[in-house]
């Protein structure tokens, strides 16, 4: 399987990273390590969780996704056979923060959960605009020092606040964000592309994409209203049911045809062979969904495919 440089770092990565936010939420422990056992073994490398992951779930406090995969690494002895990602800053009962005392102390429980002393990949998860780009950035000086972080990135952040963040480590000759994560799909392509997708480019930032399956309407399993209610995450659906989610999934449907694959795994490739995206991340409840992610991998669109899939998805 083709490894990918994930921007300027030296993590050397296979092309899908494994979402962690259905462990604990649509899968539980037992699953999710026979899951992430399938996934190692199958080549994939790349682990991304959060420390909120999944607190939306009634009766979860966040926190569960964490040490779910802590308590795999642990059990199975994988931990220099992946790389770990997880993020900070989201609401986990007192609002977003990126304050500086904020992160350090949260690093410390992220590491507990997932029982490692290093972090390959800390992401800022959500901006927190009242605290300057300069205390953020200062706090994960002091962690990269501290050898508690290897790498760190931004999700969800203001094309203006990315770009003022990559100047201020510059400029201070202070890491910097060396990857970012946008929702970016093939039926949500606007934003990333207008907004995000040259900085990224300009700056040799890697790219990790979420929602790679727009909620799982991109593996063509949601076609109406009443397929909605085949998953927990069906509700999230309905709004890709329309005359452009319908020109998209035509499109999926007869470049799937052709190669004899799954739809999600022409629209996984089609990010893999976007070239700003280092990798999309992707989630799976069940095993026989892993197959998706290695045919994928494998699969080498035409460019006719591509000026299809971009046709049908242009907004």
């Amino acid at each position: 399987m083709e490894k990918r440089t994930l921007g300027k770092t030296d993590l050397n990565i296979a092309p899908i990273v494994f979402g962690g936010n259905v462990f604990g939420w649509t899968i539980d422990e037992q699953k999710s390590f026979e899951i992430l056992d399938h996934f190692v073994d199958g080549g994939f490398d790349f682990i991304d969780t959060a420390d909120v992951y999944s607190r939306w779930v009634p009766e979860n406090k966040g926190r569960e996704s964490e040490t779910i995969i802590g308590n795999w690494l642990k059990k199975r002895n994988r931990r220099h056979d992946v790389v770990i990602a997880t993020k900070v800053g989201s609401d986990m009962g007192q609002g977003k923060s990126l304050r500086k005392d904020y992160i350090i102390n949260q690093v410390e429980h992220s590491l507990s959960r997932l029982q490692t002393d290093y972090i390959d990949l800390y992401f800022s998860h959500f901006d927190d605009e009242t605290t300057p780009v300069e205390e953020t950035l200062s706090a994960y000086e002091i962690l990269i020092k501290a050898g508690k972080v290897r790498w760190i990135g931004a999700s969800n952040f203001s094309a203006e606040r990315l770009k003022e963040s990559l100047i201020f480590s510059a400029q201070h000759h202070i890491p910097r964000y060396e990857v970012y994560q946008p929702g970016y799909n093939l039926f949500d392509r606007e934003e990333f592309e207008r907004e995000h997708e040259k900085i990224c480019l300009d700056h040799d930032l890697g790219v990790i994409s979420y929602y790679a399956l727009a909620s799982g309407f991109l593996t063509g399993k949601y076609r109406n209203e009443e397929d909605l209610k085949k998953s927990q995450r069906g509700g999230g659906v309905k709004k890709f049911l329309n005359d452009r989610g319908f020109q998209i999934l035509d499109a999926l449907d007869q470049v799937a045809d052709k190669y004899h694959v799954e739809q999600a795994s022409v629209a996984l490739a089609w990010l893999i062979h976007h070239p700003s995206i280092t990798a999309p991340i992707a989630s799976v409840t069940d095993l026989s969904q892993l197959k998706s992610f290695t045919a994928a991998a494998n699969l080498q669109l035409m460019p006719e495919d591509i000026s299809l899939l971009n046709k049908a998805s242009s907004y």
